[in-house]
């Protein structure tokens, strides 16, 4: 069977679109989600997601969609790369893109405790420049995934209300 991206997209989005619950409390799973995804936290991501929505008492599952859909194969290493840059920026000089690169190749070809292993292996430096970036990166992204799907969520629901509302 071959991959097919406009299905794995049509597939995301019809489980986005069919999420149910408070418009508010959808767009902060969202918000988290991003952040999440945006953040180098690939072998503790979806652990991460459930800790922080259940924390707060919102939508696990749409946190869960969203941090997959953001951090995917095809945007891990960019993601990676900006999370460094940034990363490097303000704290410059602790951490070199070749190290980057081995990880990166690690994590991709191995188990989930050998990639536990790989990181807890980095150095404190490269964990505190990769995380950074994460913050720098995904804060912004998540405030501004808030307020755009806080406005879908809410025109789904009144979408939603309109058709219950004709269907009695």
């Amino acid at each position: 069977m071959r991959f097919n991206p406009l299905r794995t997209i049509r597939y995301f989005s019809l489980k986005f679109i069919r999420l149910r619950g408070n418009p508010k409390s959808l767009a902060m799973s969202t918000a988290i989600g991003v952040f999440i995804g945006v953040a180098p936290i690939i072998p503790v991501q979806t652990m991460a997601a459930i800790g922080i929505t259940l924390l707060l008492r919102v939508n696990t599952i749409t946190a869960i969609i969203v941090a997959t859909v953001v951090s995917n194969p095809l945007t891990l290493v960019p993601q990676y790369y900006l999370c460094w840059k940034a990363g490097n920026m303000l704290l410059p000089g602790r951490l070199s893109w070749h190290r980057i690169v081995d990880v990166l190749h690690i994590l991709g070809n191995s188990g989930f405790m050998d990639k536990i292993r790989v990181v807890s292996q980095l150095s404190t430096d490269a964990i505190i420049v990769m995380l950074t970036g994460g913050v720098i990166l995904g804060l912004p992204l998540a405030i501004l995934s808030y307020f755009i799907s806080l406005l879908f969520f809410r025109r789904l629901a009144e979408k939603r209300r309109k058709k219950h509302l004709l269907n009695k």
